[in-house]
């Protein structure tokens, strides 16, 4: 009735206006992610308004005065339309972004029945670009720690990778533009091989995603969203300054983003150059030895990256089609003291530079060709999305002899290459009535190759298939209810691999001769399993209630199936299993948002269980000198959650608070009754918001206090150590700098991490096995031009 009542109305006005007009402009507004027609829109030009039909369309007159076309609806962003740059007489096609209550930036999917992600049961959260922004660190993953329940296990100062509730690695689902990124993310000190700056619009999935996003999902999903299409006719970039002192890092990023009437391309080209980091403490102790540090610098860790980003696309009525390709080259040092003891006797002087990269190092090239289709027809949407990832990891340490291994003639101790290509079919249908239903298809092939001199895990082979459908029905305007099922097969295919240097071997007959001994043989390794959820989902005004019970698996790795040497990174014999069977997962999640005008709750807590949770295990065996770790499984029962509260004190100034809690314990096998490794403590964070009356010069200034409170993780498993816990206080502020009334204002971000220099240990640092702290504080400054 109210509805009927505001069409009347602004017909009216409409009507009475319009003698005095001879401009006029049709149209139709589509939602940008489905195609589909958006119904009551606001469509208004200077006083003049009117709401889009059930198929979308709209008609309006406007005086020729008026030139600003703004398109508003509730659960969709804003959009402004200058009239002077369209040809008046063609169909205006209006695509309305989804937009997303925000809570300190950080968004909670939906408050609206219009934003679908809200509908569905799954706990998933949105980051914004100015989330990113106001918050960015020296990598990606470090930069989203601040959201509840994600973490990072970091490398160093550059480097890290997701960790959600507890589970990284290939647990969690790292995709990008619809396509799943591929590298060697199986090893503990290989870092994620995006450039942030590129990163706009990211979503988080906490929990078992394998239906929609397959195997790797079994722990959650970071799906790095593409950036929106720019409008018509426009031209703009930016360029990004940033300094700190910790590790003198020097950084430069600039884009230019342009569009013609269908056409439009992206470019970025992003620098890092970055020095040996600093830590509170001037010594580290490993295995029984004590490394001093030079001007508490870990030594070795300085480094470089070079980042470029292209995208061209085509928007049209009924087709979307954007090609993106990237490349990422990276070369870091390695801690010098923490691969192997040789270090003690290595002529290299580490110490004469803090800029340069010395033995140990690892150079990382990863380029990435993805092509997205969205075909778009008016009751259904098809999305195709094809993959092409080439990874080159080339680690170099200093040619020394271990055990039987003679001295070798190079420093290329191993070379990881991997070739992944990617196909992805997803088809959605609305046109039945109350279900909109989904069916698609994921394919994944990777080759695998190794080099250098020194064995972890033999070439290999990967094949993944999976169906998937999804139906979500809307049983009311307020309830929702969906579910799905998927079957996935796999295939990982070994290789043999022969040892270049030869071991005394005793033979049956008591004799002792010399062999090359085998490392791995030829193997062909089959996996298949289903998965699928249910769930339901509640939402009226300003609550909102999800429930959702999930089955997921993951596919074993090759490390896992078929290791067989030694990692001098931890400096340990690790040795697969190929007799593995798939993990798989049962886990209830449930989740309660609670908004107003001054309070925000949020409350998501979990189950989680584990069949057969696959774990590296020491064992009472040695190779050589070197304890032997082997690969095996347990059931392991995990559950925790996550609670928030946003205050709106005033105006200016607001609190939010989170806290967050994983337990995990496994139920049987040789650990039975420890936890997992790198399984986060306790922790919660308090952040304290004010913004600043704006002046002439300094506009949108904004103070932020960060103080985290993280409580020891006493609950391990061998070889971890205990962490004690720690209290940290970050400050950032941020403004616009506005020099000339007719130019762009320059965005200023000034960060202070870890402001009274606390020595403290982070448990899921990489680092913090052989008594590393975290970074000392950190002067950082960053300038922004947008033009």
């Amino acid at each position: 009735m109210l509805r009927s009542i505001l069409v009347l109305l602004m017909v009216v006005q409409t009507t009475l206006l319009s003698a005095q007009t001879n401009l006029s402009v049709g149209g139709r507004v589509i939602d940008t992610d489905s195609g589909r027609p958006i119904e009551g829109v606001s469509v208004v030009v200077g006083r003049v308004g009117t709401v889009t039909l059930k198929d979308g369309s709209f008609k309006l007159s406007f005086p020729f005065s008026e030139y600003v076309l703004i398109v508003t609806h509730i659960g969709y962003q804003k959009q402004s339309i200058d009239l002077n740059r369209i040809d008046l007489t063609d169909e205006l096609i209006i695509r309305l972004e989804s937009e997303f209550t925000s809570l300190d930036e950080v968004e909670i999917f939906g408050q609206t029945p219009q934003q679908r992600a809200q509908e569905l049961s799954t706990v998933t959260v949105g980051v914004s670009k100015d989330f990113l922004i106001a918050n960015r660190e020296n990598s990606l993953m470090q930069t989203l720690r601040k959201i509840p329940g994600v973490s990072t296990i970091t490398i160093g100062s550059g480097q890290s990778k997701p960790v959600i509730r507890g589970l990284g690695f290939n647990r969690v689902s790292v995709v990008q533009n619809g396509i799943k990124h591929e590298a060697q993310q199986w090893g503990n000190d290989h870092g994620l091989e995006i450039d942030q700056y590129a990163v706009e619009d990211v979503q988080i999935i906490k929990g078992p995603a394998s239906l929609l996003y397959g195997s790797d999902a079994i722990g959650g999903v970071i799906d790095i969203r593409p950036p929106q299409t720019p409008a018509k006719n426009t031209f703009n970039g930016d360029i990004n300054l940033t300094g700190e002192t910790n590790n003198e890092l020097i950084g430069v990023s600039s884009s230019i983003v342009a569009r013609n009437e269908n056409w439009y391309y992206r470019a970025r080209v992003t620098y890092r150059d970055y020095a040996d980091y600093k830590v509170p403490t001037d010594r580290v102790l490993y295995d029984s030895y004590v490394f001093e540090l030079a001007d508490n610098r870990v030594r070795n860790t300085a480094g470089n990256e070079t980042n470029f980003g292209l995208t061209f696309g085509f928007v049209g009525d009924r087709l979307k089609s954007e090609t993106s390709l990237s490349n990422m080259n990276g070369n870091n040092g390695f801690f010098a003291n923490a691969h192997g003891l040789e270090v003690r006797s290595s002529a290299i002087d580490y110490d004469v530079s803090f800029r340069d990269v010395d033995l140990p190092f690892h150079e990382v090239n990863h380029f990435k060709l993805i092509q997205n289709f969205q075909f778009f027809r008016p009751n259904s949407t098809l999305q195709i999305d094809f993959g092409f990832q080439n990874n080159e990891r080339t680690e170099q340490s200093e040619p020394v002899p271990h055990g039987y291994m003679p001295k070798p003639s190079s420093s290329v101790e191993r070379i990881f290459s991997k070739n992944t290509y990617t196909l992805n079919i997803h088809n959605s249908l609305d046109n039945l009535g109350a279900h909109e239903l989904s069916f698609g298809f994921n394919g994944e092939i990777q080759n695998n190759r190794i080099g250098g001199w020194g064995f972890l895990i033999p070439s290999f082979k990967r094949f993944t298939a999976g169906l998937f459908v999804f139906d979500h029905i809307r049983l009311s305007e307020y309830l929702h209810l969906q579910g799905g099922l998927r079957y996935d097969i796999g295939l990982v295919m070994t290789d043999s691999y022969v040892d270049w240097f030869q071991t005394p071997v005793e033979n049956s007959l008591g004799d002792v001769e010399l062999q090359n001994l085998q490392r791995a043989s030829d193997e062909d390794l089959s996996f298949g399993s289903y998965s699928g959820s249910i769930g339901m989902s509640y939402l009226k005004n300003q609550t909102a209630l999800k429930f959702n019970l999930g089955k997921s698996f993951r596919i074993p790795l090759a490390n896992e199936l078929a290791s067989d040497g030694v990692n001098y990174h931890m400096y340990r014999f690790e040795r697969g299993q190929l007799d593995l069977k798939a993990e798989e997962s049962y886990q209830f999640d449930f989740e309660w948002n609670q908004t107003g005008d001054m309070l925000q709750f949020g409350f998501s807590p979990f189950v989680n269980y584990f069949t057969n949770f696959i774990y590296l295990n020491p064992t009472a065996d040695y190779y050589e000198t070197l304890q032997v770790y082997a690969y095996q499984q347990a059931k392991v029962l995990r559950y925790g959650g996550e609670l928030s509260l946003g205050i709106t004190i005033n105006r200016s100034l607001s609190l939010d608070t989170s806290v967050e809690y994983v337990y995990a314990e496994q139920l049987d096998g040789p650990k039975k009754g420890f936890t997992l490794p790198f399984n986060p403590p306790l922790s919660s964070l308090l952040s304290l918001s004010k913004s600043f009356n704006s002046g002439k010069v300094f506009k949108k200034t904004r103070l932020i206090t960060d103080y985290r409170i993280t409580a020891a993780q006493n609950r391990i498993v061998p070889p971890e150590e205990k962490t004690p816990g720690y209290q940290l206080v970050n400050l950032s502020l941020l403004s616009e700098l506005h020099l000339y009334s007719q130019a762009e204002p320059i965005n200023l971000r000034f960060k202070i991490n870890n402001l009274f220099n606390t020595k403290y240990f982070d448990h899921t640092s990489f680092y913090r096995l052989i008594d590393v702290p975290e970074p000392a504080r950190n002067f950082s400054l960053s300038i922004t031009y947008n033009f």
